[in-house]
């Protein structure tokens, strides 16, 4: 489309400005060709007319999209002209304080006039590795640029600074040079990096110098050349100087000061040492006083000083040089204070002695009588005759400033030669990067012969811009197809003619100063005669003859004249010079030595410097006669030679540019003078590159990225599976003029303007498509509008009506209520007069009725008194009848009775007459006889008894009488006391009497007293009351005071609990920070240890090339050993002399008498145990040797009968020792302190009973099985023994073989397999019973333990009714009543136990006797040819294996041979994928086991540094492999724990079965040696890191930023010629799911190693730290990645992250917190930025970021599209405000190589060493099982 087109309604534009040179304007009316005028309205309102040039009719450039201001690299902007280059750098240096922005291959740095936290160690770790369009421009990508392309074109490069004086160049410079020295390092141990960085305070102070324009400007230009070798270190570097500018040691602007040194030495003038200088204050010179401004604000000459001295030192200047040095700039401020006193118009003179020319004599150790001389007169020689002729005043002037000026000079050489000598390379140089701090365009209002200088430089290296970048473009264009047409640019190749050809402005003055009256007049007219008028560049000036004008390519500058040839000739009389060489102070002769020998001070290549390789500079060819002539050439020629060396040097190399403007010439930070920047830009080259790059296609684009921002352009049938195909179909429809636009092989190249027209288009489309969705969301909230208001109408009418209703209810039931009282009311009257009645009617029933009721009652109370009198009468004379007749009646029985026992008596007395009667009473008495007899021998015995009864009751009487007794002695003394104390009452009775008449008398005092008590009680009532009242306020001051009290405790409490947690976090940082500082230092020195062992290696290669033929074994142990010797017990005496020979170079340690006597002592008893030892080894052996006579005479047969019993018996023998461990480990647990846990379950008594119990179970189940197998046995030994017994030979057994196949046999054979089966089954039965049998009591154990468990708890409960003593004593005695009973059960159980192994014991020797029997019966039948030959079928015997100690055995010469094995040679991918985990660590230990077992600590420690030596050198070799890293950090920490668990340390055994506690080592304490371990795992695991850093690096920033996991997301914006990564993905680039698989295999790999989970938490923990430190890093260095799209894609690629450690198990390890920063930051992009309410929810939220990253985010963030707004300055202020108090880093980026400290949690392993087997892939034969 035509350009004209754009320019339609609310286009904007930018108009000339005479303030602000651009002044941005909206059209207000669409522009028609031919119109004259535009109609604009500028950003405050007000509208104008802007005419357009009637000649050009030019359009004022057009303003590019809001979404393209404040971009990286300008070529970015769709509009390629000055006021889009102006603002967008405006617009980046005041609103996101970014100084650094890109422009093509040029890097514009605005100087901020502030120190910035951009330049530190971890921004250099950021950038490098990193490619130039990754990152946010700086300085330091331009370094890592040309650090790159070295390395990787194997060219030379140069990085290029230029710019006006106070622009920041040196600035730049130092910290290019800063970031080499960092990120290469030093290829020696001289730090050549730090002396070249301490080169720049050197050659400030003698070369900078304060302008009117900077404080610190450099008023020389330098080329430093830093060298690098192959593996592109730093080795050395060298530097040239151009230009110094002499004549500012003689003369100083105002406002303008000397060269920092002269005023730093006044500074330093009090020091001791300064003393003989003789120096005062800066004012006191004249060489220092004229400027007027002799102190720098924020500047300490002094300090600076310090810093000075402190670099020349590091740089191998002497005291004894620097001291002259000082001494010669002294001897410079004096002799700028000699005065000439006139003597006529042709002479002058100096005052005798005067005192300045005294001391410059003194201090440069020259005559004062000479140099007075010659100062006054000078020297002329002619053909024949010399003259010495006097001067005038200010010809003597002019030579002492040039002897000045000359002085410092060559003293400014000197030092350069000497900072060269300390750069030098003591290698051979590989390769170079060149550092040109050169001087930019400078124009002033008196121009001078500097001024042209420096102005000619810039001429120069503006062509070889021009031409490269030229170049470049053209490249590009070649590079993608696309036809080059020439593009015009400035050539500013006539300007350097007019300076530098024949008869140019240096030829003629090099002319004018051959001739003997030449002057600067002479000059001007000869450049009138010869350039002006012919040469447009060339004018001159209205109003002056003595001043000429040149037309540079930055602005046209006038030159004055005069001064160009004093300063070209740079006169010094030889005479002054001859007096200075006389010298008797030694440096200032080597000052002017070699003067004339030196081509230049300033271009020649010091002497001993290496040849630049790949440099294709070529040294000025010397010719015959020119040394003798080199110091005639004047400075101009001296300098245009050095420019040419100059040029040809950086021709030779890859340019790399760095512009730098000054924004203000006020120095305030942050300011933006639009006029200055303009006029810099246009000087140095910005505005050319801009204007070669528009002249082209300056905007390009690949197609994915064309295609992903321009979608919404396309119909969906427009998307074809071929981008290119469709990004061409679109732009045909888009852009209708094929010429604005052209198709590369892999970008699509525009002219300028036609990304903003394409930008317009979509966000036309873009807002069409807002303003559907706009109206269709609008239409959707007005119905729901109309909806809410029907709604609340229905709603409002629903509540009237119900209140209507309510009302008239509560009519209706008012006036049912008011009937309703009426009615009762009218009820109430009758009712009370009804009552009324009925009342009185009441009454008088009840008086009548009473009346009549009375009269009643005492009718009937009469009644009943007679009534009662008459019963009374009758009842008295019945009962005197009564007693009458009853007496009657027992008389008549008496009567008759009487007369019946007469009659009785008459019968008895006749029969007691009759003998029958005796004879009947005698039979009766015998009886009668008999039973007494009987009675009497019981009464007999009770009579006995009753005597035993009765002599106990007289011995109890006895003591009751004794009893009685004591009892009457103790009733006599109270009587006797009952005596007395009557005798005491009756005295007692009398002062009673006594005491009644005191008490009358007290009685009336008493009234006295009470009667004044009363009087006195009164008066206290009222005093308390008084009391109460002041009690009372008090009270309540008392309760202020001591809620005042309680709030200052509450917050002196709450004070306290944070200073004791802030303590705490602080204690466990430095905790971390010493674990860290311990860690690094473990690095350092394993890196140290690296180093040594390479240098060794070096070494000993060095040592063996002159002998081919020898060839020196290496030791690994004998050359480690002394590294890793700890103490440990000696078992030698010698051992101890052995190593002092061996370790004769290190230093002796003081000797510890005590210790040596103990050890002496300890050597002693050894060699006694060792000589019992010995004897009793001899003993056995004696015995070993006659049991093998014996059995040797033995018949053979016995042999395998004694081996079977010795092998029975060892296993009884190790069992009966077993029964015997687990009888005292048993007693030992029982008899522990007595505690409720101690037979709880889970106690350790009751693992051990129950450990014991079920290895018991075990045995007998072995023991069973055994016995069925040997009756199995037994049989089939029977049925093959029956047929053997009629065999004789060999020849039958063979034939009877032959028949084994007959029916009977085989029957025979069947029938004694049935046998077997039947006894098999049986014993299956008899084991399945008695399994039941287990099985029910375990179960009635249960039942028990859940009887005993609910009788606990019933307990639990009464005790917790109980008060809490009675609750304590009551569960005292419980616990002290189910121990008894528990150690009773399990006395019981132990003696079960007992019975039933000495049971089975008999069995078993019973079993084995019977076995042994049948053998020698079998064997003594069978001859030895039988036995070989009889083909029965063998039965198999299980045996159980032979009880291993869990130690492995190998033999001290096959040291080398395991360690080679096991970890030199192991490869995780390989054997050990198959192996336990960590079996080598194992194997290991079992190997020290054994060597702690034979009690030799040579072998202990040898394996152990061979072992530690190993495993380094398997990380040395194979250190990259993250597989082979695990392994052995896992390996490592798997030995370091079996070290500690079996220890014997009471810590490290809590988890050891009882077993594992057997195998503990026993003489050796490895206490050191688990402390080298540690060192080595924390080294190991730190290599680990740096393995993962280097595997994940590469992948963070592609898979965390810049691909897009969300899809459609993020918009791509227009990019620069620093093309970034592309966020789409393609196939080699890495994504999320990239990370995600990697993590997964780091995972896999550790958790298949056997790493301890707590190690893989803190790895896991440190992997996300690097991933959230990077990413956040990189985020903070690139502003295209701070949008709200990619927030969301952060946040999304977050969650997955947190969701592999939710998959892993893996939220504990402290990962996710890692990743708080990041997310926080991503948060940050998304929130809202525009209220105060959203900087305080700001401020709240990102408490992980610091103020500077926070900051930083919010001036990076950039809107993808229009639709976002970007932040405002003010609210960034209102952040920068609230958080000022916040107290955190000023560092910018985190710390991406930061290591968390390490901790190895003691993890034991329940693997049984005796089960361990050693696979034969390991090759391990050479070791045994022990």
């Amino acid at each position: 489309m035509a350009a004209s087109e754009l320019y339609t309604k609310y286009a904007r534009v930018w108009i000339p400005d005479s303030e602000e040179v651009w002044k941005s304007a909206e059209l207000i009316k669409d522009y028609k060709p031919g119109d004259k005028v535009l109609q604009l309205r500028l950003e405050e309102g007000k509208e104008l007319e802007y005419c357009l040039d009637p000649k050009t009719k030019e359009l004022p450039p057009l303003r590019n999209p809001d979404i393209l201001v404040g971009e990286n690299d300008l070529t970015a902007l769709s509009y390629l002209h000055e006021p889009a280059v102006l603002h967008n750098l405006k617009v980046r240096f005041i609103d996101s304080k970014l100084i650094y922005t890109y422009c093509g291959i040029v890097l514009v740095a605005i100087n901020p006039y502030e120190q910035l936290p951009i330049y530190g160690e971890d921004i250099i770790n950021a950038y490098s590795g990193q490619n130039m369009g990754d990152m946010d421009p700086h300085i330091f990508a331009v370094a890592e640029e040309a650090y790159k392309q070295m390395a990787r074109d194997e060219r030379n490069q140069s990085i290029i600074v230029s710019g006006e004086s106070g622009a920041g160049k040196t600035v730049s410079a130092k910290y290019a040079m800063r970031y080499f020295a960092t990120v290469s390092g030093s290829a020696s141990e001289a730090n050549v990096e730090e002396k070249v960085l301490a080169s720049n305070p050197i050659m400030e102070s003698i070369g900078n110098a304060k302008t009117t324009r900077n404080d610190n400007s450099s008023r020389f230009g330098k080329y430093i050349e830093i060298g690098f070798d192959k593996r592109y270190r730093i080795i050395g570097a060298n530097m040239r100087t151009y230009l110094l500018e002499k004549s500012r040691v003689v003369f100083q602007a105002e406002e303008e000061r000397n060269y920092h040194i002269f005023y730093q030495l006044c500074a330093s003038a009090a020091l001791p040492e300064f003393k003989t200088l003789r120096l005062g204050n800066a004012n006191s010179f004249y060489y220092t006083k004229q400027g007027g401004s002799p102190v720098i604000d924020g500047v300490d000459d002094a300090k600076e000083m310090a810093n000075t001295r402190q670099a020349c030192t590091l740089l191998g200047i002497s005291d004894t040089y620097q001291m002259g040095i000082f001494r010669i700039l002294a001897g410079i401020l004096h002799l700028g204070n000699v005065e000439f006193a006139s003597r006529d118009s042709d002479s002058c003179t100096i005052p005798p002695k005067h005192e300045p020319l005294a001391i410059f004599c003194d201090l440069m150790g020259v005559d004062y009588e000479e140099m007075s001389h010659w100062l006054c007169h000078r020297k002329l020689a002619t053909a024949t005759e010399t003259y010495i002729k006097p001067i005038s005043k200010l010809h003597a002037i002019n030579a002492r400033d040039a002897l000045a000026k000359h002085i410092y000079a060559n003293l400014f050489n000197w030092i350069v030669d000497h900072v060269n000598k300390a750069l030098h390379a003591t290698v051979k140089q590989h390769s170079f990067i060149g550092v040109l701090d050169i001087y930019g365009f400078e124009t002033f209002e008196i121009n001078s012969f500097e001024q042209f200088c420096i102005n000619y430089a810039n001429e120069k290296l503006q062509q070889q811009f021009n031409m490269h970048v030229f170049k470049l473009e053209q490249e590009e264009y070649m590079k993608e197809e696309i036809p080059w047409t020439l593009i015009d640019f400035y050539d500013n190749q006539p300007c350097i003619n007019l300076i530098e050809a024949k008869m140019g402005v240096l030829d003629l003055l090099d002319e004018e100063c051959k001739m003997p009256k030449g002057s600067d007049d002479t000059w001007a007219q000869k450049l009138y005669n010869t350039h002006l008028n012919k040469c447009a560049l060339f004018e001159k000036p209205r109003m002056s003859n003595k001043a000429f004008i040149i037309k540079h390519f930055a602005d046209k500058v006038e030159y004055q004249c005069e001064g160009f040839l004093e300063k070209n000739k740079d006169t010094v009389y030889e005479e002054q010079i001859k007096v200075l060489k006389s010298s008797k102070f030694k440096l200032l002769p080597e000052l002017f030595r070699d003067e004339e020998k030196v081509l230049s001070p300033t271009s020649a290549t010091p002497s001993g410097r290496v040849p630049l390789s790949r440099t294709a500079v070529k040294p000025a060819k010397a010719r015959p006669g020119q040394a003798s002539k080199e110091h005639k050439k004047t400075v101009g020629h001296q300098f245009r030679n050095s420019l040419h060396l100059l040029m040809e040097t950086l021709n030779a190399t890859t340019p790399h540019y760095v512009r730098c403007i000054k924004p203000n010439d006020f120095k305030f930070p942050f300011t933006f003078d639009e006029k200055r920047a303009v006029q810099q830009l246009r000087a140095c080259g910005v505005l050319e590159t801009i204007r070669i790059s528009a002249a082209g296609f300056p905007s390009r684009w690949t197609y994915q990225e064309f295609f992903s921002r321009y979608r919404v352009l396309m119909k969906q049938k427009d998307v074809l599976s071929d981008r290119k195909q469709t990004c061409k179909n679109v732009l045909a429809k888009l852009i209708l003029d094929k010429d604005k636009y052209q198709f590369g092989k892999t970008k699509i190249f525009f002219r300028a303007g036609q990304v903003a027209y394409l930008e317009k288009i979509r966000a036309d489309k873009l807002r069409a498509a807002c303003i559907r969705i706009q109206k269709t969301i609008r239409g959707w909230l007005m119905r729901k509008k109309y909806m809410r208001m029907k709604k609340a109408a229905i709603t409002v009418q629903r509540y009237v009506r119900g209140y209507q209703a309510r009302c008239y209810a509560k009519f209706l039931r008012r006036t049912r209520a008011a009937i309703t009282i009426q009615k009762f009311q009218r009820m109430y009257v009758v009712r009370k007069r009804y009552q009324c009645m009925r009342d009185a009617t009441i009454a008088l029933q009840a008086l009548l009725r009473g009346y009549m009721v009375r009269n009643k009652y005492q009718m009937m109370l009469r009644e009943h008194k007679c009534i009662i009198i008459q019963k009374n009468v009758r009842g008295w004379l019945a009962r005197v009848r009564y007693r009458r007749t009853l007496k009657a009646i027992v008389y008549l029985q008496c009567c008759y009775r009487r007369m019946m026992a007469k009659r009785e008596l008459k019968k008895l007395k006749i029969e007691a007459r009759s003998v029958e009667r005796y004879k009947k009473l005698h039979i009766g008495l015998e009886n009668k006889i008999m039973q007494l007899q009987r009675k009497i021998d019981e009464q007999n015995k009770e009579y006995k008894s009753l005597l035993e009864k009765l002599s106990n009751l007289e011995i109890t009487y006895s003591t009751e009488t004794e009893k009685l007794r004591s009892d009457v002695e103790r009733l006599r003394m109270s009587e006797e006391a009952a005596k007395n104390a009557t005798n005491r009452v009756i005295s007692l009775q009398e002062e009673i009497a006594k005491l009644r008449k005191e008490l009358q008398q007290t009685q009336s005092e008493k009234k006295t007293i009470e009667e004044r008590a009363d009087k006195y009680k009164h008066e206290t009532e009222q005093l308390v009351s008084e009391l109460k009242e002041q009690n009372t306020l008090l009270k309540t001051e008392k309760e202020e005071l001591n809620r005042r009290i309680h709030d200052q405790a509450r917050e002196i409490t709450e004070t306290m609990e944070k200073k004791l947690v802030e303590k705490t976090k602080q204690l466990e940082l430095d905790l971390n920070d010493e674990r860290l500082r311990y860690q690094n230092l473990l690095n350092e020195f394993s890196r140290l240890e690296e180093r040594y062992d390479d240098l060794k290696d070096e070494m000993n290669l060095m040592v063996s090339i002159p002998k081919p033929g020898h060839k020196r074994t290496d030791s690994t142990h004998s050359s480690n050993e002394s590294e890793y010797t700890f103490s440990s017990e000696i078992t030698e005496a010698d051992d101890l002399a052995v190593r002092m020979e061996q370790e004769p170079s290190e230093k002796k340690a003081p000797l510890d008498m005590s210790l040596f006597l103990k050890l002496q002592k300890r050597v002693t008893e050894l060699e006694q145990e060792k000589q019992s030892l010995q004897d009793e080894l001899d003993r056995k052996e004696e015995q070993a040797l006659r049991a093998k006579a014996k059995e040797e005479e033995r018949p053979p047969i016995r042999g395998a009968e004694l081996e079977y019993e010795s092998l029975k018996r060892q296993e009884l023998e190790s069992e009966n020792k077993k029964l015997k461990n687990e009888l005292n480990e048993l007693q030992k647990a029982l008899t522990e302190t007595r505690s409720p846990e101690v037979t709880a379950p889970g106690a350790p008594a009751y693992r051990v009973l129950l450990d014991q119990l079920t290895s018991v179970s075990e045995e007998l189940e072995v023991r069973k099985e055994e016995v069925l197998i040997l009756r199995s046995q037994l049989v089939s030994q029977k049925e093959a023994i029956q047929p053997k017994n009629t065999m004789t030979d060999a020849t039958i057994l063979l034939e009877d073989v032959q028949k084994m196949k007959d029916r009977g046999e085989i029957a025979q054979a069947y029938i004694g397999l049935k046998e077997t089966n039947r006894l098999l089954e049986s014993q299956l039965q008899s084991q399945k019973k008695s399994h039941e049998n287990e099985l029910e009591s375990l179960r009635g154990e249960i039942q028990s333990l859940k009887e005993e468990n609910n009788r606990q708890q019933q307990l639990l409960a009464q005790n917790l009714q109980l008060p809490p003593e009675a609750r304590i004593e009551a569960s005292l005695q419980h616990e002290i009543t189910r121990l008894t009973n528990e150690n009773l059960d399990l006395m019981e159980q132990l003696e079960k136990q007992d019975k039933t192994v000495r049971k089975l014991k008999k069995q078993l020797k019973v079993l084995t006797k019977k076995i042994g029997e049948l053998e020698v019966g079998q064997m003594e039948n069978i001859s030895p040819g039988q036995i070989i030959d009889e083909p029965i079928r063998p039965v198999n015997i299980p045996r159980k294996e032979k009880d291993f100690q869990g130690m492995l055995e190998y033999k001290k010469e096959d040291e080398q041979k395991l360690v080679k094995n096991l970890i030199l040679e192991l490869k995780p991918r390989g054997v050990a994928v198959n192996l336990i985990p960590g079996l080598p660590a194992y194997i290991l230990f079992m190997c020290v086991r054994h060597a702690d077992y034979l009690n030799d600590d040579q072998k202990v420690r040898s394996l152990l540094t061979s072992t530690i030596n190993g495993i380094k050198k398997v990380l040395k070799k194979r250190g990259d492999d993250f597989e082979t890293v695990s392994f052995w950090l896992s390996n490592t920490c798997r030995f370091l724990h079996c070290l500690k668990q079996y220890s014997g340390e009471e810590g490290f055994m809590k988890h050891n079965t009882p077993r594992q506690n057997e195998h503990c080592l026993t003489n050796f304490d490895l206490a050191e040696y688990r402390q080298v371990l540690s060192d080595l795992a924390i080294q190991i695991y730190q290599q680990l890191v740096r393995v993962l850093e280097n595997i994940l690096q590469p992948m963070i920033v592609s898979g965390m930023l810049e691909h897009e996991t969300i899809q459609g997301v993020s918009g791509v914006k227009p990019t620069g010629l620093r093309k970034r990564t592309s966020s789409i993905a393609d196939e080699g680039t890495y994504t999320l799911d990239s990370i995600i698989r990697q993590l997964n295999s780091f995972h896999s790999v550790m958790c298949q190693h056997g790493m301890d989970p707590e190690l893989i938490k803190q790895v896991v923990k440190q992997m996300f730290y690097i991933i959230g430190a990077v990413t956040l890093n990189n985020l903070l260095l690139r502003k295209d990645m701070c949008s709200w799209s990619k927030g969301m894609q952060i946040r999304y690629n977050v969650s997955q992250l947190e969701e592999w450690l939710r998959d892993k198990n893996l939220m504990n390890s402290g990962a996710k917190e890692t990743l708080e920063p990041l997310i926080q930051a991503a948060q940050l992009l998304q929130v809202k930025k525009k209220t105060d309410e959203d900087a305080e929810a700001i401020c709240s939220m990102c408490n992980a970021l610091t103020t500077a990253q926070i900051v930083k985010v919010l001036n990076l963030y950039t809107p993808v599209n229009e639709f976002e707004e970007r932040v405002l300055v003010s609210f960034i202020r209102t952040i920068q405000m609230r958080l000022r108090d916040r107290k955190d880093s000023p560092q910018l980026l985190m710390d991406a190589k930061h290591i968390f400290p390490v901790t190895f949690p003691f993890n034991p392993s329940s693997l049984a060493l005796e089960t361990i087997q050693i696979p034969a892939s390991l090759g391990l034969g050479f070791i045994s099982r022990v």
